[in-house]
């Protein structure tokens, strides 16, 4: 499937590149090329494939946001990065 000059003239225009005309010839052959390897994809029969197992069944796994106080025993590592503030690590605000 050939593109014409104007199409690729409107492609960059909505994509704010300006070409130079040079380019504009080197990319309608190699946006042509590109459409005609998709059409070439159309073609392909996948009435066979199978889904790939796993890919539509992903659930997020989300913990309830709760504040907990930590035991004594583990607040150790964690007041090397930080300071203690009524039995919790305070950190640095993250924006």
């Amino acid at each position: 499937m050939a593109i014409n000059r104007k199409e690729v003239e409107h492609l960059a225009e909505l994509s704010r590149i300006k070409l130079s005309p040079e380019e504009l010839e080197k990319y309608q052959g190699e946006l042509s090329l590109i459409l005609d390897y998709v059409s070439q994809l159309k073609k392909a029969d996948t009435k066979k494939a199978q889904l790939v197992s796993g890919a539509n069944d992903l659930k997020n796994n989300w913990r309830s946001d709760k504040i907990e106080n930590w035991p004594p025993a583990e607040v150790g590592a964690a007041l090397e990065q930080g300071e203690l503030e009524d039995g919790r690590v305070k950190t640095k605000r993250v924006l």
